[in-house]
């Protein structure tokens, strides 16, 4: 079996994926393509939120035409996902878009897709084969056999026509499919796999549904780059997948947020402490350990081995940093310290990397 550092590397606009490379995380928008300010706007967002590769959907030779003023404006890989009207596909290549995802069970006619991989090779853009259970064709059985045979199938149809710049994926609604799916495809290809549990639904469902496709074929070695499909919002999606990377130590950024349950202990509203302090801090991208306890049994301990954290007692709280104890404050005071202190923390870092830049430049 090919796990991702043996996989080939197969470059993506400004991204890498395969080779070992970091896991990437990419995501969809949910705007109407043709909608351009909406569809930049999102897309901003999401490039705030992590986000490094981006698919959109092509339905409409007028969401193609789009395509053009969106690359433009965004700062991130495009990728046009292409389905039934595969005509569009050339006029996203034309708009300078970085990839092109094809569905097998929606390739209406094999011509067609010949000429589409043929220009694709014509401009060295990758093309992703992704293979869904909800549309596998009617040839194939369905489960993880007929997932694998389709893909291998059409890659191999594609490397026929003398093109091999691909990237594979296989989703199932039911995570545990997904997964045997994936270490299947694995043993056969060298492709970078593009890993996600689809229609894994909305909110928690959809987090749980998603966290246990990835974190299991993750650990297995298989996944070169991940999106957590969710119903709402796509930002979210991106969250949730730097947080399963974290917690796996296959990436890092942001903050890694450390709280206690709660229980008849807690003499503080503590969830509501957190939530002001994890909605502050939602734009830090610098990695960092912090801890918001609300008791004194392992309270103290955890904000000591996070670099900051506060330990909230009764009517005052605890406000350590990398160990030492700062001071004890009222709570509302810890909550203002702890989140200036992360804030001031990812400023000096990033005026650092600024000042490492220039001095570099002027050296050069």
């Amino acid at each position: 079996m090919f796990r991702r550092e043996d996989t080939l590397p197969v470059k993506i606009g400004n991204i890498v994926i395969g080779g070992g490379n970091p896991v990437a995380v990419q995501s969809m928008t949910n705007t109407r393509t043709e909608d351009v300010t909406a569809t930049v706007y999102q897309i901003k967002r999401l490039e705030r939120a992590g986000c490094e590769l981006v698919r959109v959907a092509v339905p409409t030779k007028d969401s193609a035409l789009s395509l053009g003023k969106i690359k433009r404006n965004i700062s991130i890989p495009l990728i046009a996902d292409l389905h039934f009207d595969l005509s569009l596909g050339f006029i996203a290549l034309e708009m300078g878009v970085d990839k092109i995802r094809i569905n097998p069970g929606t390739v209406p006619n094999k011509d067609i897709l010949r000429s589409l991989v043929l220009e694709a090779k014509a401009r060295n853009v990758p093309i992703r084969v992704g293979v869904n259970k909800g549309s596998l064709p009617d040839t194939y059985s369905k489960d993880k056999g007929g997932l694998v045979k389709c893909t291998l199938d059409y890659v191999k149809l594609i490397e026929d026509w003398g093109y091999n710049n691909l990237v594979v994926s296989i989703k199932s609604s039911d995570p545990e499919e997904t997964v045997d799916a994936n270490i299947l495809l694995a043993s056969y290809v060298r492709y970078p796999i593009s890993l996600g549990v689809t229609e894994a639904g909305g909110g928690w469902r959809g987090i749980v549904k998603s966290s246990v496709g990835l974190v299991l074929a993750l650990k297995e070695g298989i996944g070169d780059t991940v999106r957590v499909s969710l119903t709402g919002d796509p930002v979210m999606e991106v969250r949730v997948a730097y947080e399963i990377l974290r917690n796996l130590g296959l990436r890092k950024r942001g903050i890694n947020l450390i709280a206690c349950p709660t229980c008849g202990r807690c003499q503080v509203d503590l969830e509501s402490y957190y939530k002001e302090i994890e909605s502050a801090l939602d734009d830090i991208t610098m990695p960092m350990d912090v801890a918001v306890m609300g008791c004194s049994v392992n309270g103290p301990g955890e904000a000591k081995l996070a670099d900051c954290g506060v330990a909230f007692g009764k009517d005052k709280a605890v406000f350590f940093v990398k160990g030492e104890i700062v001071g004890t404050f009222s709570p509302r005071e810890a909550i203002e310290k702890l989140i200036s202190y992360v804030k001031e923390a990812e400023k000096s870092e990033n005026e650092n990397v600024t000042a490492i830049l220039l001095s570099t430049e002027r050296d050069a």
